[in-house]
């Protein structure tokens, strides 16, 4: 896989296959993948193209997927929160390393075999630790949305500062980030909320807002407790029951708050 391709005879274009148009957008990277790019690198017109990808949204496709097929989640034994939070984690960091992913991912899910066979594990992973396949489903796309939203924030700030994204870059962004930071400072209520603070790094903030937002989930949704209980603790649907323990089938009453107000979170 290392040619562009193969030159045809009597100056006809090289030859290309599927996968040398796999090669040269995964070369290229999501964040920059246009047809026009992936055609130049092959030596061919983009509308060579066209029989092997159907335009820019099945080239995102083939090279998302590619892209998506390589992300493994550890699954060692721990409770349903901790596989999660190794998941959220795992997540965000395959997302922050492949600028254009949280884009792919956010679009449209799944798109391809690779996308179905993550949810399909997850799923399996949640079952695994007592949970109703509906509910799993519900709670591994939630942590997903989540942890996406998150490292797609942390990319267009990155961009922005930088000046990938036509942002201010360079002194001009390190200015411009001083001068926000003042900002926090220039107003008494700011002032007294952020003086106390700790600086702490952007992986970090993300552990310590997606903890709380599992933590949250999972005490509305633990293993064992049907969908439609989860519904009614959180006050979505009417007539829903009053939900029960899990574990001992009492009836539970439970003031959930801290849920919805993590679940307003998600971008």
């Amino acid at each position: 896989m290392g040619s562009t391709g193969h030159a045809g005879r009597e100056g006809r274009p090289p030859r290309i296959s599927t996968a040398d148009v796999e090669r040269a957008g995964r070369e290229i990277g999501l964040a920059g993948l246009t047809l026009q790019g992936v055609a130049s690198r092959l030596g061919v017109a983009a509308a060579a193209l066209y029989r092997y990808v159907d335009g820019k949204a099945g080239l995102d496709r083939l090279v998302g997927e590619s892209l998506l097929a390589e992300l493994r989640v550890p699954d060692p034994p721990e409770d349903a929160a901790a596989h999660l939070l190794r998941f959220a984690v795992t997540l965000r960091e395959f997302v922050l390393d492949r600028p254009g992913m949280a884009r792919y991912l956010q679009e449209l899910f799944p798109r391809g075999a690779s996308g179905a066979r993550l949810l399909a594990a997850e799923i399996t992973a949640l079952t695994g630790r007592g949970y109703p396949p509906d509910v799993a489903a519900v709670v591994c796309s939630s942590v997903a949305g989540f942890a996406i939203a998150q490292a797609a924030a942390q990319e267009r700030q990155t961009a922005y500062l930088t000046g990938d994204a036509g942002g201010a870059g360079g002194a001009r962004g390190e200015r411009q980030l001083a001068e926000s930071r003042a900002l926090l400072f220039s107003e008494e209520v700011l002032a007294r909320a952020h003086a106390g603070l700790p600086e702490v790094s952007p992986t970090d903030y993300f552990r310590l807002v997606v903890t709380a937002y599992i933590r949250g989930l999972v005490a509305a949704a633990p293993p064992g407790r049907p969908l439609r209980e989860v519904m009614a603790v959180l006050d979505v649907g009417p007539g829903a029951p009053a939900p029960t323990s899990p574990a001992t089938g009492a009836t539970e009453v439970s003031g959930m708050s801290a849920v919805t107000g993590a679940s307003e979170g998600r971008q």
